[in-house]
C-alpha cells in the first residue's frame, strides 16, 4: 500500500541569500512577476543523457509552502534582518506560492541547457524556492540517470538498490530509492521507500547474522525456517563453495544466494554449476560488493551467471558523477507599462564567460525519425511551434495548485523504459557517449543577441 509523501518541509531549508533578497524586494516595493528556469549547463563525464526526476517532491513543496511562526521568529532575531520592517515578517506569515510551473514529465530524457522546470510567479515567491527546487530535482535526476545506466549494463538482469546506508543522510536514501526505481531498478532495501512510494523491498541477511551463530548451516536453517518463500542466503562469510554445499545439504530451495566478495565471475559459475547439479535450478544468484555499471559490464563479458545485481554506494551517490551542475536562472521579468497597460516580459540573460544563459521563457521540441528514434531537439522560445515535433514542457501547476494528479510511479518507470531506447545506442554508451544534437532556434538566438546589445551597450 502506497502512503502519502513526506510532510511539507520548512521554508528555511534554503540559502540565506534567498531570504535576504526576498526582504530587499519587499522593502524596495519590487512586486514584479518573474520567470526562472532550472536546467543543467553541461552533462557530467560519460553521461550522454539525463533522466528527469524529482518533480513530485518539487510540486509537493510548492503547494504546501508555509512559514511557521517559530521560523518567522527566528528570522526576526537573525542579525541579517535587523533593519527589516515588521511588515516583511507579517508578509511571511501569509506567504504562499501562487505561481505557475511548467516542467519536463518525470522519466523524460533531457540534455544540456534544456529546462527541467520553469517557474513564473511574484518574484519573491519564485526566488525563495530556488534552493529546494535545485536540490530535489538535480539529486533525483542524477540518481535516476545512474540507475538507467546500471539497468542498461545489466542487459535484462535485475538491478536492485542496496545503497541507503551509504547515502548522504537518511532522507537522501529514501529519495534515491525512488529515483532508482524510476531509472529501472526492480526494488530497494529501503523499507521507508517501500511504505512511502509502494516500491518492492528486497533483503538478504548480513554477515553478522552468520557470525552470531556457532554453525553457518544452522544460521541458514534458522532464517529459512522463518522466511521459507523469500529466503536469500549470504554465502561468502567464510568459504563460499563450502557454504553453497551447506545450502544444498539443507534440502530446501532458497529463493536465492548472494555473493558479496571474491572473484564474482568465477564464483558465480561454480555456484551455479553446483546448484544446478543439486536440482536447485530456480535458486537465483545475487551479486553485490562495490558494483557499478562498468563492473557489471565486465562480469557479463565473462559470462557470469548472475541473475540480480545489488548496487549500493555507486548508485545512491552516483559515485563517478556525484553532482549535477544545475542552475536556476532568471529569464524574464514582467514590468508595468506606461498608463497601466498590460505587463510585458523583459527578457534577461547572463553574459559572463562560460556561464551565459538564454533569455526568455523557453520550450523544448523533440523530433523523431521514421523508425521512432529521436533525431534532435530544438531549444526555442515558448511561443514557437515546430510541426511534427513534440513539445516537452507541460504545465503542471497554475495559481499555486496542481493542474492534474501525478502519474503512478510505475507509469513513470515505464516511461523511461519506453523512451530511452529511442535514443541512438551511441548516445547511451557508458563511456564517451556521442553528443545528442540540441539546436538553438533562430528566434531564440536572435533574442539572445537583442538582449546582449541592450544590456552591454
Amino acid at each position: 500500500m502506497k502512503m502519502p509523501d513526506s510532510p511539507c518541509h520548512s521554508v528555511l531549508l534554503t540559502d540565506l541569500y534567498e531570504l535576504t533578497m526576498a526582504a530587499s524586494y519587499f522593502e524596495s516595493r519590487v512586486r514584479s512577476t518573474a520567470t526562472f528556469e532550472l536546467f543543467v549547463r553541461t552533462l557530467p563525464e560519460n553521461r550522454g543523457y539525463l533522466v528527469a526526476a524529482g518533480l513530485e517532491q518539487a510540486l509537493n513543496y510548492l503547494q504546501d509552502l508555509r512559514f511557521r511562526s517559530e521560523e518567522i521568529d527566528y528570522l526576526r532575531r537573525h542579525p541579517m534582518f535587523a533593519h527589516v520592517s515588521p511588515a516583511f515578517f507579517d508578509y511571511l506569515g501569509e506567504f504562499r506560492f501562487t505561481g505557475e510551473v511548467w516542467a519536463m514529465p518525470e522519466g523524460t530524457p533531457v540534455f544540456q541547457d534544456e529546462p527541467l522546470l520553469r517557474v513564473t510567479g511574484p518574484i519573491i515567491e519564485a526566488q525563495i524556492v530556488e534552493t529546494y527546487l535545485l536540490s530535489v530535482i538535480t539529486f533525483q535526476t542524477m540518481i535516476a540517470t545512474k540507475a538507467a545506466r546500471l539497468v542498461e549494463a545489466a542487459q535484462g538482469r535485475g538491478v536492485v538498490d542496496f545503497g541507503t546506508r551509504r547515502a548522504h543522510g537518511p532522507e537522501a536514501g529514501v529519495l534515491a530509492a525512488r529515483a532508482a526505481y524510476i531509472g529501472g531498478c526492480l526494488g530497494t532495501s529501503n523499507v521507508e521507500a517501500g511504505l512511502r512510494f509502494g516500491i518492492s523491498t528486497v533483503g538478504t541477511i548480513a554477515h553478522s547474522f552468520i557470525m552470531a551463530h556457532h554453525d553457518e548451516e544452522q544460521a541458514f536453517r534458522d532464517f529459512a525456517r522463518l522466511f521459507p518463500e523469500n529466503v536469500i542466503l549470504l554465502i561468502d562469510t567464510y568459504d563460499t563453495l563450502r557454504a553453497v554445499e551447506k545450502v544444498i545439504h539443507m534440502g530446501c530451495c532458497p529463493k536465492g544466494v548472494r555473493l558479496d566478495s571474491g572473484n564474482l565471475a568465477d564464483l558465480s559459475k561454480e555456484v551455479r554449476r553446483r546448484l544446478d547439479e543439486a536440482g536447485l535450478r530456480d535458486t537465483r544468484i545475487y551479486a553485490s560488493g562495490d558494483l557499478d555499471e562498468f563492473a557489471i559490464t565486465r562480469l557479463l563479458a565473462q559470462y557470469a551467471p548472475v541473475d540480480f545485481f545489488a548496487v549500493g554506494t555507486a548508485l545512491v551517490t552516483s559515485k563517478d558523477a556525484p553532482a549535477l551542475g544545475g542552475v536556476y536562472k532568471l529569464v524574464e521579468v514582467f514590468e508595468e507599462q506606461a498608463g497601466g497597460a498590460r505587463k510585458l516580459p523583459r527578457p534577461t540573460a547572463k553574459f559572463s564567460a562560460d556561464k551565459y544563459t538564454y533569455p526568455g521563457s523557453k520550450q523544448v521540441f523533440r523530433s523523431s525519425g521514421a523508425n521512432g528514434e529521436y533525431t534532435h531537439d530544438v531549444l526555442a522560445c515558448a511561443g514557437e511551434n515546430y510541426d511534427g515535433a513534440t513539445p516537452l514542457l507541460e504545465r503542471v501547476m497554475r495559481d499555486g495548485r496542481r493542474v492534474c494528479p501525478s502519474p503512478p510511479l510505475d507509469s513513470i518507470r515505464e516511461r523511461v523504459r519506453g523512451l530511452l531506447p529511442r535514443l541512438h545506442p551511441t548516445v547511451r554508451e557508458l563511456r564517451n557517449p556521442a553528443p545528442y544534437p540540441v539546436q538553438i532556434s533562430q528566434q531564440l538566438a536572435g533574442l539572445l543577441e537583442q538582449v546582449r546589445n541592450e544590456t552591454l551597450r
